[in-house]
């Protein structure tokens, strides 16, 4: 071969050898990829979840809401204390009100201006429809209570109630999802408008329901 390629071919050896060492370095120093970040909680209003093709699992269910749903359901309070009970454990179902639980629930109290209080329970036997239609008829006969105009369903058959306490107002939803009585509610101040009170009632219900579902 003659001493000038000889040359020639030497040069382009050198040449790519650099270039090629650096795309090498290049690959080494680039930065791991970092995984995405999880998406922001978001509620779902009751008159956007399909409440009639639910089934529930009737089982603890409270450690499955997220915060962020108690938190919005009250108004922003981040102080607030759950108490949770099972079916068969003597349990405060509510202030003042000592009993043994027949089901699974929790109560979520507040600690901020906006006095705000959840609750929430599911029956642990069977609830036939008939029994649900009677279950109705008592909380619906409640005094005071009324029942908002095109409330969304919460079950097959369902009611929403709003009921006066003292300087708050309750709104609650309830219903049969299969053969499970569920039931869930929200205390607020009177000051806020009763249909306010109602979405963030109903947000804070699905996200019940949601976490009550079977797997």
């Amino acid at each position: 071969m003659p001493r000038t390629l000889r040359w020639l071919m030497l040069a382009v050896v050198l040449t790519t050898l650099p270039v090629a060492t650096g795309v090498l370095v290049l690959d080494d120093e680039a930065p791991a990829m970092t995984p995405p970040e999880p998406p922001a909680y978001a509620s779902t209003p009751l008159t956007d979840y399909d409440t009639t093709v639910v089934a529930l699992s009737r089982a603890p269910f409270c450690d499955r809401i997220p915060e962020e749903a108690l938190t919005e359901a009250l108004a922003g309070d981040v102080g607030w204390t759950v108490t949770a009970y099972r079916n068969g454990q003597a349990a405060q179902m509510a202030p003042g009100v000592d009993d043994v639980a027949h089901e699974y629930g929790c109560r979520v109290d507040g600690a901020g201006l906006a006095d705000g209080e959840l609750r929430a329970w599911l029956f642990v036997p069977p609830v036939p429809r008939s029994r649900a239609t009677e279950l109705i008829a008592d909380a619906s006969g409640r005094p005071g209570c009324t029942r908002p105009a095109q409330a969304p369903a919460y079950g097959a058959p369902s009611v929403a109630l709003v009921c006066p306490s003292g300087d708050r107002r309750w709104a609650s939803f309830r219903g049969l999802f299969g053969d499970a009585w569920l039931t869930c509610s929200l205390a607020a101040p009177t000051s806020v408008p009763e249909q306010d009170l109602l979405d963030r009632a109903g947000r804070w219900c699905v996200a019940v329901a949601k976490a009550a579902a079977a797997s």
